[in-house]
């Protein structure tokens, strides 16, 4: 079907850098876009679900894990005074 189409800046802008990326046609990037727009009903894609996996880091006992921003403060202050007095 050959039909004439008004794009606002922003789409045609956003449509320029997807033909640059891609290398395809004004045509073909139309049609990609249009067919996976359609086939979500028109919805935005929704995200995978975010998941948080545990990771043991191997602390010995007797470090405390709620004050180790003061420890690496401590650690950056004492690295700037070496650069300083060194």
């Amino acid at each position: 079907m050959r039909t004439t189409l008004s794009l606002d800046r922003d789409v045609a802008e956003r449509l320029r850098l997807e033909m640059r990326r891609t290398g395809k046609g004004l045509k073909e990037s139309v049609n990609e876009a249009l067919r996976r727009w359609l086939a979500l009903g028109g919805r935005p894609p929704r995200a995978p679900r975010f998941r948080v996996e545990p990771h043991a880091f191997g602390f010995k006992p007797g470090i405390d894990l709620d004050r180790l921003n003061q420890l690496a403060d401590e650690l950056e202050s004492e690295e700037a005074s070496r650069k300083l007095l060194g």
